[in-house]
């Protein structure tokens, strides 16, 4: 390697390990950041268009772990374009995609040639609307502390998503799951709950799970998590029903994941650098999946790319 030549960064392990310390310190990142950060939803490039997939949790994580209350990141030529600056000493975070390129194989016997797509994880570098001066006023939140929301404050568009939704949902005993066999949703009563927004986001898990079965997008993960593919399921569940709770702008900290699964996970994510990734983009798709069936997707939604590889990233680059 050339004495001028930088080591490639391995962001799929530094986005991985992030994730991992905020699991190890008991603060999921899709469980929180919409009520840490000054206004809520998910993270927002310049322009106003929300991040997807992994970029979602880990720019959550980031602004967790940071303190950051803006909603908004952007490359440092974006904050020059809005008449901003990057403080001085401010270090920048990822924002990754994927890109492809094509290339010709020839069979070493029949010497027939094969074109195939090869896929790889490129990234480039962020910086939130905390770190930037001179950006216009909208790019930074209120500072006072929003007030307190009322448990039902939420309740038309928690009513609105799910009836939308066609799954056979059953009510009553003790427990909430999906049985794939007969292919419906359990759940205890609404009055089991200690409000209405920990029932829409112990549904939203669970219909994740639905949205995921063998007759909507079959979702499987087959030898590559081998015997660990039950937990990993329910770490795609648990992203799902985060992305369900910023859609409906519900409070932070209404998951509850068991220590087991959480356990679990981390052996995942260490084990595989990219199952996260994996994860994210899993849940993107139910949450996109089942945010088709009503009338209208949120503004955010019909705003944002996908996949994410569609970044136009060369004004990014």
């Amino acid at each position: 390697m050339p004495a001028n030549a930088r080591p490639s960064r391995d962001v799929a392990a530094e986005i991985t390990d992030l994730i991992i310390k905020k699991l190890e310190e008991g603060v999921p990142p899709w469980s929180r950041p919409w009520r840490v950060q000054g206004s809520g939803g998910r993270p927002l490039r310049h322009c106003g268009t929300p991040y997807t997939g992994i970029n979602t949790f880990y720019l959550w994580a980031i602004g967790d772990a940071k303190g950051y209350r803006s909603r908004y990141w952007m490359t440092f030529r974006q904050a020059e374009a809005l008449g901003g600056h990057v403080r001085c000493g401010e270090s920048g975070s990822l924002s990754v995609y994927y890109s492809s390129f094509k290339k010709t194989e020839a069979n070493p016997v029949t010497g027939a040639e094969k074109e195939r797509s090869i896929r790889f994880l490129r990234h480039y570098i962020v910086f939130n609307a905390d770190q930037i001066d001179g950006l216009p006023a909208y790019f930074y939140p209120a500072a006072e502390e929003p007030a307190p929301i009322d448990p039902s404050a939420h309740q038309a568009e928690i009513d609105r998503f799910f009836d939308a939704i066609p799954a056979d949902v059953r009510h009553g005993g003790d427990q909430a799951y999906f049985q794939p066999t007969f292919d419906y949703i359990q759940m205890p009563h609404q009055r089991s709950f200690r409000t209405m927004d920990h029932y829409a986001s112990v549904r939203g898990h669970e219909t994740t799970h639905w949205a995921g079965g063998s007759k909507r997008l079959a979702r499987t993960f087959g030898k590559r998590f081998g015997d660990q593919a039950y937990s990993f399921e329910e770490l795609v569940a648990e992203l799902g029903s985060g992305l369900v709770c910023a859609h409906l702008g519900l409070p932070n900290e209404l998951h509850d994941s068991h220590a087991s699964y959480v356990a679990h996970w981390l052996g995942i994510l260490r084990g595989d650098k990219t199952a996260i990734i994996h994860a994210a983009s899993k849940a993107e798709q139910a949450f996109n999946y089942l945010l088709a069936f009503g009338d209208e997707p949120a503004l955010e939604t019909r705003a944002a790319p996908s996949p994410e590889a569609d970044e136009r990233l060369a004004e990014a680059a």
